[in-house]
């Protein structure tokens, strides 16, 4: 254990210790994994029949609510 000096005893009693938290980390910026998460494939945008199907798809399940 290690013993802590007069002056550095004198100096924690006058002015206190601060005790530091610990440092806040940036949030990690979300990397697209997959082809099928781009906004391309999400739109159907690419060419592909399937992801234009499948986007039409997600395209009325959200419009099945709206009231226009």
């Amino acid at each position: 254990m290690r013993k802590a000096g007069e002056e550095e005893i004198t100096q924690a009693m006058t002015m206190g210790i601060t005790f530091k938290g610990a440092k806040l980390r940036k949030p990690v910026e979300e990397k697209v994994k997959t082809k099928a998460k781009k906004k391309t494939y999400i739109t159907g945008l690419h060419g592909s029949g399937a992801a234009k199907k499948k986007a039409d798809i997600r395209r009325r399940r959200a419009n099945r609510h709206k009231n226009s």
